[in-house]
């Protein structure tokens, strides 16, 4: 058996296209030169919306199933995935893996090695719970990016703050932070802190990698992902009806750029540092496209709570909960009991803005799944009403996200960069369920029954 290391960078949806675009354009060297080293692929998902979500398509990753066979359909349900994925397979044989921070994550216990889910994850703990300062506080700045407030108590911070210089915080990332903040009190927005949760995950990656020397670990990012939702409309504005201001233009003209080349950053740090004794797998996923759907209603807006427990309280909810925020509009509700949940759908199904249902809410048992399902601008002075006659206005309880302008496309980026061999450019498409066996067919581990795809045939003869 092999027991070269693999290192798989989950840089979640990245665009195929506007990889090729800013290439051309010398924007990002790194990619480049990443590219032109490796396998190149084009994977497709066999899945199409509503299933054609992130949290769908990295299960399809790291199990080799389609949605089809594993059935996981909501982020923070992959724990429920009764097939083992590619580090429960290569741990069991022994080999030491790292995943580090990848989506909707299931793991088997005992591991050989560590793992840290995505943020939005609330049914799954760190392995070993050392982790678990970072994931805290992580966490909570992921879920609440758009929130006034990040509901930490000061002792998070401080657990946060004894942790990192003790599992590789640089002093390049201490020195973005203190310049993102001192902006920020200057009047400058929020919205580039997600580079800076790059540049942590990256700090802790390397410390754990140093020490584990594992033989497969992935690195997952989301943060272009979301500035491409954001902010499609102010990269290419000619193609959207709903024009953004110059204010915005001028804030986010070149979000989308600034994300790929943070991240052209990154894959640079991993080459130097990793690149001579690692193969390094590049996967998207899936992609994303201009989002035109929604611009005859003045395109897609997203409403969330201001503060879950203000909004429960006003539904007449006081039954002992606990609430988890996920992505954009949608969150967690967990009660101890299954009264209680039905309970509380009724009261949340009851709330209404100009006659329209301001929740949708599904229940399993104890739990509640819910988000706000008004795509639309809510008018200024709106009410939200109870069924009991209680009446706030809409804007005291919801916000607005933001307004989304990019959506999802089924093609992604399969890049596989072998040390020392040279890499072509494959035709055709490739399906994500091909990625798993191929892994862990350079560890020479066989492919289980259950997974349907065939792994790659990764020769370097020229195209």
């Amino acid at each position: 058996m092999t027991h070269a290391a693999v290192l798989l960078l989950e840089f979640n949806e990245l665009s195929p296209v506007l990889l090729d675009r800013f290439i051309k354009a010398a924007k990002l060297p790194n990619f480049e030169a990443l590219r032109d080293e490796s396998h190149v692929y084009l994977t497709e998902a066999a899945e199409r919306a509503p299933y054609l979500e992130p949290w769908i398509q990295w299960v399809n990753v790291h199990s080799g199933l389609d949605f089809a066979d594993h059935g996981i359909f909501r982020l923070g349900d992959g724990h429920k995935l009764n097939e083992p994925c590619i580090w429960d397979l290569l741990s069991d044989r022994g080999l030491r893996v790292w995943i580090c921070g990848s989506m909707n994550v299931r793991y088997d216990v005992p591991l050989n090695g560590y793992i840290l889910p995505d943020p939005w994850t609330t049914n799954l703990a760190p392995h070993p719970d050392s982790l678990m300062p970072y994931f805290k506080f992580v966490q909570a700045n992921v879920r609440e990016h758009t929130n006034d407030t990040v509901p930490l108590a000061w002792r998070d911070y401080l657990r946060f703050m004894r942790f990192m210089p003790s599992h590789g915080l640089s002093s390049s990332t201490v020195k973005s932070i203190v310049e993102q903040l001192l902006a920020e009190r200057l009047g400058k927005d929020r919205w580039e802190r997600v580079f800076l949760m790059d540049m942590l995950q990256f700090d802790l990656f390397g410390s754990v990698y140093r020490r584990l020397r594992p033989h497969f670990s992935t690195f997952f990012l989301n943060s272009t992902a979301h500035l491409q939702h954001m902010y499609w409309r102010n990269m290419e504005p000619e193609l959207f009806r709903v024009k953004p201001t110059p204010k915005e233009q001028e804030e986010f003209e070149s979000a989308i750029l600034l994300g790929y080349r943070a991240m052209d950053r990154l894959v640079g740090r991993f080459r130097r540092l990793w690149g001579d004794h690692a193969t390094i797998i590049l996967c998207t996923a899936l992609s994303q496209q201009p989002c035109l759907l929604y611009e005859d209603q003045g395109g897609k807006l997203f409403y969330r709570p201001r503060n879950f427990e203000r909004l429960l309280a006003f539904a007449g909810i006081a039954k002992p909960h606990t609430v988890s925020p996920v992505m954009a509009e949608e969150f967690h509700i967990d009660f101890q009991n299954e009264h209680d949940a039905m309970d509380a759908t009724e009261r949340l199904r009851a709330l209404r803005v100009g006659g329209l249902a301001v929740l949708r809410v599904e229940q399993r048992g104890r739990a509640l799944f819910s988000g706000c399902p008004i795509f639309h601008e809510v008018p200024e002075g709106a009410v939200l009403c109870t069924d009991g006659g209680g009446a706030v206005p809409f804007s005291d309880i919801f916000y607005v996200e933001g307004k989304k302008s990019g959506m999802h496309h089924p093609d992604g980026v399969l890049w596989i960069r072998q040390p020392a061999t040279r890499g072509r450019v494959h035709a055709g498409k490739v399906s994500l369920t091909s990625i798993a066996p191929t892994i862990l067919k350079m560890f020479d581990a066989p492919q289980p029954s259950f997974m349907r795809g065939e792994a790659l045939s990764l020769d370097d003869r020229a195209a």
